[in-house]
């Protein structure tokens, strides 16, 4: 059996897709699953040891562009797929399985995609309250799977990653073995609304520092103020600790640096699901956004949250633009999370 899938366009939502590869490998071994997705994703699916490859997908994310989908489909036609699995549930993004000819096209109902879709699936949220679920019930017949508890146990998202490119990787950014590390990814679409403060992540690294961690930054190049932020905040010789990677690695180096921090204290974001992926000791930090849906997907995931339900809010009403609900998270619960998290491997030491 050969599948190709349509992944998603978002950090978190590839990572929760591997759930559905392994799911369905479990279920069929030697099933050959190709991902077609954004040329950025290849770092996350090649690491993927279910995906067979990962096919560029040349459109943008709005791009309806009939045509060049048409094209697409039509040169997939000679790989001989047997099934489709289309997991954004937009329009546009079944046009390629049904150009392709797929015999079978798997996906959720989404925008009214009868005719593209020939096993089209009635999605009652309620029923499958993680996004993981609603992929995961995909492997299955419809009539097998009609809520969660049907499932069978779920495989989370495993990255892999070589001991040896963790050194190699390690010494190209200067990170050498003098101290071990702790992750921290202090960015967040949409800005501070969803970031814990920069002047805790500045306290939590200052405690890290004294205790004889050094201190990684991850982000984009958009996440490299915040991360300059936290390290002004620090004294000169804790900042000989900390280093602000965000912007500048790509995120295969990206991947390959959180695999070798010892632990990851996270906003809301794709990299927390990467470093869940990752099974990394990980501190979530939520606020206005809700782990209902997408939470980190991992038995060493701590998620601290101070309110309930979910929050619809581009802008904090507090100072700097950050919301309330993480600012009322201190720097001692993180740390005292952090420490029963690394208490095994302190014993095992």
């Amino acid at each position: 059996m050969k599948a190709l899938v349509i992944g998603p366009s978002w950090v978190g939502d590839m990572m929760m897709s591997q759930t559905l590869y392994r799911m369905l490998k479990a279920e069929q071994p030697d099933r050959i699953i190709d991902v077609m997705a954004p040329a950025w994703c290849r770092p996350l699916l090649s690491r993927m040891p279910e995906v067979n490859q990962a096919l560029a997908m040349p459109l943008g994310h709005g791009a309806l562009e009939l045509g060049e989908r048409r094209r697409i489909g039509k040169a997939l036609r000679d790989s001989h797929y047997e099934r489709a699995f289309v997991l954004p549930n937009s329009f546009k993004s079944a046009l390629v399985p049904f150009f392709a000819a797929i015999p079978q096209r798997t996906g959720w109902r989404g925008e009214m995609r009868y005719g593209l879709l020939n096993d089209i699936r009635k999605l009652d949220k309620d029923a499958f309250p993680l996004m993981v679920q609603r992929y995961a019930a995909l492997a299955f017949p419809a009539d097998k799977i009609r809520q969660a508890s049907d499932l069978p146990e779920l495989l989370w998202p495993r990255l892999e990653v070589a001991e040896q490119e963790k050194i190699e990787t390690a010494a190209q950014f200067g990170l050498h073995g003098e101290r071990p590390i702790i992750g921290f990814c202090p960015g967040a679409e949409f800005g501070p609304a969803k970031r814990w403060p920069h002047y805790h992540y500045a306290t939590l690294a200052a405690e890290l520092i004294q205790r004889g961690w050094q201190v990684v930054l991850f982000g984009s190049a958009k996440d490299e103020p915040a991360g300059e932020q936290i390290r002004t905040a620090l004294t000169d010789e804790q900042r000989v600790w900390c280093h602000n990677l965000a912007g500048k690695t790509q995120l295969e180096q990206a991947v390959i640096l959180l695999a070798h921090c010892d632990a990851v204290v996270s906003n809301d974001s794709g990299l927390m699901h990467i470093a869940a992926a990752l099974d990394k000791p990980l501190v979530a930090l939520y606020g206005p956004s809700s782990p209902d849906f997408t939470p980190p997907l991992a038995d060493k995931a701590r998620i601290i949250r101070l309110i309930t339900g979910y929050h619809k809010v581009r802008k904090g009403d507090a100072g700097e633009g950050y919301h309330q609900s993480l600012i009322d998270i201190q720097p001692e619960r993180v740390i005292a999370e952090l420490d029963r998290l690394l208490a095994p491997t302190a014993e095992r030491e």
